[in-house]
């Protein structure tokens, strides 16, 4: 079985998203075999990567941070999608941080990374805002010499 996780931006900007799609999509459907999607289900690239992966007919894992990890999703809506996602997973997988910090989500990231055969990056290709956001994980996937395969639409900069 084949291992794709994702890593990426939880704000994708409306000019980049059809892009972000169709690579995505085009990754995941696209693939002859059994395939295994990793993903942490944070709101943005992870939630996309999932849904897009399960129609694909992927088997979903999720790799949750954090025991309060439910506590960081903003809004009915939100959280409601996360639990969807959460609910269709073949697997879950739960890292032992009792709360959700900038380490735990670093250490989600680095086990997707640890545990795929390619990373797709949905990634503005600067460096990250926080520890473990995107580039962090990037960068720790190519030290692996993991393939990361970067997605974003050329002149379209985030929020």
């Amino acid at each position: 079985m084949k291992r794709i996780g994702v890593t990426g931006h939880r704000s994708i900007p409306e000019e980049a998203n059809a892009h972000v799609m169709a690579g995505i999509r085009a990754v995941l459907c696209g693939f002859d075999g059994s395939l295994e999607a990793l993903s942490s289900l944070a709101v943005g690239a992870d939630q996309l990567f999932a849904d897009l992966a399960l129609a694909c007919g992927a088997e979903l894992t999720v790799v949750i941070p954090s025991g309060d990890y439910e506590a960081c999703f903003a809004d009915g809506p939100e959280l409601a999608r996360y639990r969807d996602l959460k609910g269709r997973a073949a697997r879950e997988v739960r890292l032992d941080f009792p709360h959700s910090t900038d380490e735990a989500y670093y250490a989600a990231g680095a086990y997707i990374a640890d545990h795929c055969d390619r990373l797709l990056a949905v990634w503005d290709g600067r460096p990250a805002r926080g520890f473990g956001g995107t580039g962090d994980i990037v960068t720790y996937a190519r030290t692996l010499g993991r393939p990361v395969t970067v997605i974003w639409r050329d002149g379209v900069e985030r929020a």
